[in-house]
């Protein structure tokens, strides 16, 4: 069967744009994330994979370290713990606090409970900033630059991601399964 290209050709594009065109109405447009939504999103997002590792890593572990010039497990969480701490004092204009040693959290349930706040104290700083706080260039950094709060906050939140990848070597070493890395429940 012969088909003549000027009537075939428009008849099949224009039941492609036709079915094309219901498809996209029948599904929900999803709305757009604002500055502070897409960094609330990141930051939770960060924060639970961390927080599950501090809470899931067995406690006689954390001490555990690859090598012996690297950080502890629970030293790498305090870490990251004092990293949003700095997020949170210079967004507020603080001078930042420097509680992350060992020493003041001899625990594992000392320590999830420090990171949990940290992650926490951040979460509803950006909440309270909302769009416009974040967006403001008010926020000392390191090194002195003033950037934007959703500056300060992805650098942290890069930071953070970049030390979940090194507990993932913790576990690995120690023989275990990182809870991002395990089969989910259905």
């Amino acid at each position: 069967m012969k088909i003549k290209y000027s009537v075939a050709v428009p008849a099949i594009l224009l039941g492609m744009l036709v079915s094309t065109s219901k498809a996209q109405e029948s599904k929900p447009s999803a709305k757009a994330l604002t500055v502070s939504e897409a960094v609330l999103a990141s930051w939770n997002d960060i924060g639970r994979k961390v927080i599950a590792m501090a809470e899931d890593f067995p406690e006689d572990k954390y001490e555990m370290k690859p090598t012996p010039v690297q950080r502890s497990f629970a030293e790498q969480l305090l870490h990251v713990a004092g990293g949003n701490d700095y997020f949170t004092d210079a967004a507020q204009g603080k001078k930042p606090r420097d509680d992350e040693s060992r020493e003041h959290y001899k625990t594992k349930a000392q320590i999830v409970e420090y990171l949990k706040k940290s992650f926490a104290e951040g979460a509803t700083l950006i909440k309270e900033k909302g769009d416009t706080g974040m967006m403001a260039p008010a926020v000392e950094a390191i090194g002195g630059r003033t950037v934007p709060a959703f500056d300060l906050a992805y650098g942290l939140i890069e930071h953070s991601g970049e030390h979940y990848g090194q507990l993932v070597v913790y576990y690995r070493i120690a023989g275990l399964v990182p809870p991002e890395s395990r089969p989910k429940k259905q």
